[in-house]
């Protein structure tokens, strides 16, 4: 009998396919955008058609300089996508990197990392992002960096805690016996095994980040007008809500979708790369 893959195991999981459904949906918006296929031109002002509401001409309204909301909650997508996955591959890279080599070494180069992870964790994420982002910049490059640094700790412990129990493991020890280099005994032995919670991570972290880049851009530390920027949006429609709904609706639910998308996606991984969670 065929043994089953995790991806099977994925498909058994309710919440990791609508997460999976939710995710491409954005990334497909997301890809849309940044081939300037959208119905309208997101930076295109129309003052005669400024906080019209949903029509078949602007099917979610427009803002208050006439805008097409649905044009510019694609663009804001893309850039929230861009920002995050950008920002969690630096985290993952660099706190999978760090978190293997403390964890394998041990003594004073885990000491280092560790205290290193403390200190940022010292900081509340929000505030940590809003000091590196006001000292580098606004743009998307500088939001993913200062995303990264406030994440890399995160994947530091997440990679480390494995890897301690990993390392007394026999076959570990009969490699570095055999004469393994210590990179293939890190990269081809310990790190396969502590990939499960690291991929789940990935996916959680990822819709932290959305929620991180959107604060940033409600706050006027992210994206600035006009760009485009779904916090930044829900920011302007603060004073329109009242009498305009939709400049505030459709750009909070496009973050929702992410944000529980992404979510739901880390619930399907924990339920398919776990073999304690497996059903049959």
């Amino acid at each position: 009998m065929k043994e089953k893959t995790w991806f099977s195991y994925y498909l058994k999981s309710i919440s990791g396919v609508i997460g999976g459904i939710l995710v491409l949906v954005m990334f497909t918006i997301s890809i849309l955008s940044a081939l300037g296929i959208t119905p309208h031109d997101p930076l295109i002002q129309d003052p005669v058609n400024a906080l019209q509401g949903p029509s078949a001409q602007y099917w979610f309204g427009t803002d208050q300089f006439g805008r097409d909301i649905l044009s510019r909650c694609m663009d804001g997508m893309r850039r929230s996508m861009l920002v995050s996955v950008v920002a969690v591959s630096i985290a993952t890279l660099v706190g999978v990197i760090l978190g293997i080599v403390g964890g394998y070494f041990g003594k004073f180069l885990d000491g280092f990392v560790v205290r290193f992870s403390d200190v940022i964790f010292a900081f509340p994420a929000i505030l940590l992002a809003l000091a590196i982002v006001n000292s580098l910049g606004n743009s998307w490059i500088d939001t993913s960096l200062a995303i990264a640094v406030v994440y890399t700790p995160i994947f530091i412990r997440v990679a480390r805690g494995p890897v301690l129990s990993v390392k007394e493991m026999d076959y570990v020890k009969a490699v570095r016996i055999l004469g393994f280099s210590t990179p293939k005994v890190l990269f081809s032995h310990i790190l396969p095994n502590v990939l499960p919670p690291i991929v789940i991570q990935v996916a959680l972290s990822m819709s932290w980040a959305i929620l991180t880049e959107s604060g940033l851009s409600f706050l006027g530390l992210g994206t600035q007008p006009p760009d485009a920027s779904l916090g930044l949006m829900v920011s302007e429609a603060q004073s329109l809500a009242a009498f305009a709904w939709w400049t505030l609706a459709f750009p909070s639910l496009f973050i929702t979708i992410a944000v529980v998308g992404l979510n739901l996606v880390g619930d399907g991984l924990r339920d398919s790369l776990d073999p304690a969670r497996r059903s049959s």
